[in-house]
């Protein structure tokens, strides 16, 4: 990161200084004009932004808030501790997490060394997002939706990606582009944001998921982590019996959240893999689909050529 930029991060606030002075409470004047304390976006971001950052206040505790927007949470240094639901959850440096606009939380004071960058979203931002992302997108799209549509419940979504280079490397660069008023900086984030999304779906397996009343929702993250762990040998009816749930209401479940199938989503984190394999010279055409799970080579070649327009030989040498 810019040294500028990370100058920025860590140099005190007014609002910090206040509070070093023997200010004990949260200013919530700052957050919104509200008798209760639901922080409002129109405090926060300039007027027609639909997302900006704001570092989060250290040395005082945020008490019981909720917020009129989606909340993105990034510990950059040090580590920052939830409270949600009655849970404490303390993210380390690298973690992210997601908080949607009806959750209610407090948050304990922060250190000096703590370093947390709060993302403010419109939900309306994220319209822009879905448009980015292909049909096959189904993970990126569910998470999206989780967050912001159908029904007023209180979520989030943590995701312990602080070992994932892609994933900081993209965090880097959306705080750059958020902090420099560069040319054509709104769809360079629209861009950035959407592969980050796409980053964190390529991890389920490292998210967890919270939703205080759909039950439903937390079994297909569930089926996701488990098409992700276990995509060469996952088959519906092992997921039932992990997930203790009977076949054809798995079935139905999944059709009714992602529009596809069991088998559906299996191939599209098979193809996926095959990719990433793809772009590693030290596998063979052969070896790959053996990895992914395919025992017949011609039903491999025959999926993959109507996903990308080309053999999986040619998609290589390109």
């Amino acid at each position: 990161m810019k040294a500028e930029i990370y100058d920025k991060l860590t140099a005190l606030t007014d609002e910090e200084i206040k509070i070093l002075n023997g200010e004990h409470e949260v200013n919530k004047s700052l957050y919104t004009d509200n008798s209760k304390f639901v922080i409002d976006s129109s405090k926060l971001l300039p007027k027609g932004q639909l997302i900006d950052i704001r570092k989060h206040t250290r040395f005082i505790n945020f008490p019981n808030h909720t917020h009129n927007y989606i909340e993105v949470s990034y510990v950059y240094e040090g580590s920052l501790i939830q409270i949600i639901d009655g849970r404490k959850i303390k993210l380390e440096k690298g973690e992210i997490i997601f908080l949607n606009q009806y959750i209610t939380h407090e948050i304990e004071a922060s250190g000096k060394g703590d370093i947390i960058i709060n993302f403010i979203i419109k939900p309306e931002f994220f319209d822009y997002i879905l448009t980015l992302l292909g049909d096959e997108n189904v993970i990126s799209k569910f998470l999206i939706t989780t967050l912001y549509k159908d029904y007023e419940a209180g979520e989030y979504l943590y995701f312990k990606v602080s070992e994932k280079k892609e994933i900081q490397d993209l965090l880097t660069k959306i705080i750059t582009e958020l902090y420099e008023l560069t040319i054509m900086r709104d769809a360079a984030i629209k861009l950035l944001v959407g592969l980050l999304l796409v980053e964190l779906s390529r991890n389920s397996e490292n998210i967890e998921v919270y939703s205080m009343n759909n039950y439903e929702k937390m079994i297909i993250i569930s089926i996701f982590k488990y098409i992700d762990e276990n995509y060469n040998k996952a088959t519906l009816g092992e997921a039932s019996e992990k997930l203790k749930q009977p076949n054809y209401k798995l079935s139905k479940l999944i059709k009714k959240h992602t529009g596809m199938t069991f088998k559906e989503l299996l191939q599209e984190k098979r193809l996926s893999k095959a990719i990433e394999l793809l772009q590693m010279s030290s596998y063979s055409i052969s070896e790959i689909i053996e990895l992914v799970g395919y025992e017949n080579p011609t039903y491999f070649y025959k999926i993959f050529e109507k996903k990308y327009g080309v053999t999986p030989r040619k998609y290589n040498k390109h």
